[in-house]
């Protein structure tokens, strides 16, 4: 099996669409990235929605149970 490129400076020029091929390939890695970026920041969005219903929920149960000593 023959490689396709000579050298690195061979492979690094693509055969003369370096610019584009890079490029592609920063985009694709850009694009990538922030994806995995957004949904990091989704991930703990989700997370701290739920603690603040849950936070909620709990001070509701704890009013009421409260409430209904005071009426008995």
């Amino acid at each position: 099996m023959n490689p396709a490129f000579d050298s690195w400076t061979a492979f690094f020029a693509m055969g003369g669409y370096a610019f584009y091929v890079w490029l592609a390939v920063a985009v694709t890695l850009i694009s990538m990235l922030g994806l995995y970026l957004h949904t990091l920041w989704q991930h703990k969005q989700l997370i701290a929605d739920i603690q603040r219903r849950q936070a909620r929920e709990q001070r509701i149960r704890e009013h009421a149970a409260h409430s209904q000593e005071g009426h008995q």
